[in-house]
């Protein structure tokens, strides 16, 4: 995994740089799907499924939401 800092611009853009964009194919206006988890944002390319698909396969490769659930509430019992 791949972490880098990116400046936003008093307008609110920002740029990525071009090894990016080649990798998941962002050329001219390419579109992107951000998600905003409160403490973080997640940036995943809309081409790719968008963000439901990925959540959807990570929790089915995880053994289902059911399994995760349970998990989290065992790990912290207030989210049971």
């Amino acid at each position: 995994m791949t972490v880098a800092s990116y400046r936003v611009s008093g307008r609110g853009q920002m740029a990525l740089p071009a090894e990016t964009r080649r990798r998941w194919n962002l050329f001219d206006g390419g579109e992107v799907e951000i998600a905003d988890l409160g403490d973080a944002l997640v940036i995943v390319p809309a081409s790719r499924g968008g963000l439901r698909s990925l959540l959807q396969e990570a929790i089915h490769d995880a053994g289902g939401y059911a399994l995760l659930a349970d998990r989290v509430a065992a790990g912290d019992p207030d989210l049971a």
